[in-house]
């Protein structure tokens, strides 16, 4: 089956590289592309292991399988080719297998394989999906989680309704992010590992109403053994309903295999605390720390315990900057770590006898994630111009050496846009980035359209990443000149930079968009008369919020899962400590002062102002920002007779992620902009 659908996908292929315009980047090319994901390198340093996520358009479906290659770089091979999907690529701590899961037997279930891909063995047969697992480092134990199903359906409650259809909800966190609660919750389960098959299985938070790893992105990174096999350190955030919906306290607690006790280690740490990892000799504990509660993007710091004396110590105290995917070296002496440095994202790390901090990567990319065994490095690269593959550094060197080419077949055949790097003065002297991504085959005699694009988060880098939906390349391709500033709110320029957007939304940071617009259409090669701009979620809330504000910069609008109106937002999403901190708090507290403030950027307010073209985008399933601020604001447009589309996705989330949705997603959102920038 898995044959067919190659073939098809390839046939699918083929039919638009012909359509393909002067071999320039297309939606369908773009799905075309393979995904590299979850890199692991050999307890040797020699192989790594990852995978690669393939679409077919025709089937509308993804299928990733698992794939290896020398570190340095020879001998690319395809080790798992099921009809279904492979992930959780492991290592066994001998290096002699290779754990993984797929659904071949009708659900998920761990299996493992030769390190060549041969002789694949299911070795659980456990009830319901697997989601993760891993290895314990003695190969004794293999702590997995699954979902437990532990509060009652109403055809539960009623079983002489067995038909009825509704919820009876009572409390917050019904709802997050892409889906409702299915009434069970993620556990991590430890079972004895005895000739390649699982026995005596035990949840280690039987009966907790909580998640391990935490909702709604399920990061089995937030989970990991000590070392020496006695612990397992895991996140969770023990809290329910409105206690959850308005906290960020989440806290790293450490489970004892052998008595089965657990405690919390980071109690009285009232932020985020995420991602534990162990010391080489398991005597000390580090993991990522947010301090001040409610805020989900404050700065992420690196906090390094004692376990023996419980001494915390703060080690990024005087860094600005974040810290993530942490790694001890072998002999526990440094910890390296990723980290943004003007919208990039490079690897660091921090030697505990020196107490320094020292980057070895640098240039325009990001580095998503990395595996470092003795003196070998690799980690999984990605630039706007180029999808992610696998990289080996050279620390003392440092060098970077490409040793995956998974779409290198695609380059080759298509052109990219030159990326260029911009520093301009903002409003209040400030200097800010902002990346240009012109078209390829730019003719600097010409005048283009432009587009602004207005990112999201509201405090995400607009860094060197490579999307499968927001692609610059395919917008440059269509002949438009990219302006992404790195506004105010954005992280990568210090925690001062990143903080300010909170309870400013329609503030200095949309005169940032104003600057970035102002400066940049004063060029020769760009038409101030056909610039469009464009954005997603904060995004799609800065395009209302300068639809009613702009003053006649632009042309045309596309406002993807956007904010619209403040009030009805507040009471209807749902991590509400995001809205608690961004806005200062709820519209009806009309003693608090931030929060009256805030609610006067409210897109919504200056609707009066509506007098330019405008695309509208939203999901049905998106519960994060709920699909009616988009509806508000398309009835809003009609209403006032503004030229207007909607595209309503009842089945899409917060993101478009189908693939045939995707491609007219893409089709769409060009023909609007072709219509009124061209």
């Amino acid at each position: 089956m898995k044959k067919i659908i190659l073939f098809i996908s390839a046939v699918f292929f083929l039919l638009f590289y012909s359509n393909a315009q002067n071999n320039r980047l297309t939606p369908e090319i773009l799905w075309q592309f393979g995904r590299v994901s979850d890199a692991r390198l050999s307890n040797d340093g020699k192989t790594v292991i990852y995978g690669v996520t393939r679409y077919s358009v025709s089937e509308n479906k993804g299928n990733t399988d698992i794939w290896s290659v020398m570190a340095n770089g020879k001998n690319v091979k395809q080790l798992t080719n099921f009809d279904g999907s492979e992930f959780n690529q492991r290592w066994s701590p001998n290096g002699n297998k290779i754990g993984f899961i797929c659904n071949e037997s009708g659900s998920y279930q761990i299996w493992e394989m030769n390190a060549d891909g041969t002789d694949k063995v299911q070795i659980s047969d456990i009830e319901g999906n697997v989601n993760s697992f891993e290895y314990s480092p003695g190969s004794e134990y293999i702590l997995y989680t699954k979902n437990v199903k532990l509060d009652k359906k109403p055809n539960e409650i009623y079983p002489d309704l067995p038909k009825v259809n509704v919820r009876i909800i009572d409390d917050l966190m019904y709802r997050h992010w892409n889906q409702w609660s299915d009434y069970a919750y993620s556990h991590i389960f430890v079972a004895s590992y005895l000739n390649g098959q699982l026995i005596d299985d035990a949840d280690i938070m039987k009966g907790e109403h909580w998640d391990s790893p935490l909702s709604p992105y399920f990061d089995a990174a937030e989970i990991t053994w000590s070392p020496n096999g006695k612990y397992i350190a895991y996140t969770c955030k023990k809290l329910t309903g409105k206690d959850y919906a308005v906290s960020t306290n989440s806290d790293i607690y450490l489970y004892n295999v052998e008595t089965g006790e657990t405690d919390n280690i980071t109690e009285g740490m009232l932020g985020y605390d995420k991602y534990p990892r162990f010391s080489p000799d398991s005597k000390k504990i580090a993991w990522q720390s947010m301090e001040t509660p409610g805020y989900e993007s404050d700065k992420d710091r690196l906090f390094v315990m004692d376990l023996a004396t419980g001494t915390k110590e703060y080690i990024t105290k005087d860094f600005d900057q974040n810290v993530s995917h942490l790694v001890w070296n072998e002999d526990g002496q440094k910890i390296y770590f990723i980290s943004g440095i003007k919208a990039t994202y490079q690897i660091y790390n921090y030697n505990f006898e020196l107490k320094k901090i020292t980057q070895i990567t640098k240039g325009v990319h990001n580095y998503n994630s990395f595996s470092k065994v003795g003196k070998t490095l690799v980690g999984e690269r990605m630039s706007m111009s180029m999808a992610t593959e696998i990289y080996r550094i050279d620390e003392k060197k440092g060098t970077e050496t490409q040793i995956t080419f998974t779409n290198q077949d695609i380059y080759n055949k298509i052109a990219m846009g030159k990326v260029e790097e911009n520093w301009i003065k903002t409003t209040d002297g400030k200097d800010m980035l902002v990346w240009i991504i012109y078209p390829p085959d730019f003719d600097a005699n010409k005048k283009y359209p432009a587009l602004l694009y207005c990112q999201g988060g509201p405090q995400s880098a607009v860094s060197q990443f490579f999307s499968y939906r927001w692609n610059f390349q395919i917008m440059a391709a269509n002949n438009y000149i990219i302006i992404a500033p790195n506004r105010r709110g954005l992280p990568t320029f210090g925690q001062e930079w990143n903080a300010q957007i909170s309870g400013d939304y329609g503030g200095q940071n949309m005169l940032d968009y104003l600057s970035a617009v102002d400066t940049f259409k004063q060029k020769s090669f760009i038409d101030e008369n056909r610039i469009g701009a464009v954005g997603a979620s904060y995004g799609g809330y800065s395009v209302f919020w300068l639809a009613g504000n702009h003053q006649g910069r632009f042309k045309a609008f596309i406002s993807h899962c956007g904010i619209f109106d403040f009030e009805s937002m507040y009471p209807a999403t749902d991590e509400m400590f995001f809205v608690n901190h961004d806005y200062g708090g709820a519209y009806w507290d009309k003693d608090n002062a931030e929060a009256q403030k805030s609610y006067t950027f409210s897109p919504h307010k200056y609707v009066q102002n509506w007098d330019t073209p405008i695309m509208i985008v939203t999901g049905g399933n998106d519960l994060r920002i709920p699909y009616t601020q988009s509806l508000e604001a398309f009835g809003a447009a009609q209403m006032l007779g503004v030229p207007s589309k909607l595209l309503y996705f009842p089945n899409e989330t917060h993101f478009v992620l189908k693939p045939q949705n995707s491609i007219l997603w893409q089709r769409e959102f060009f023909n609007w902009f072709d219509k009124y920038l061209k």
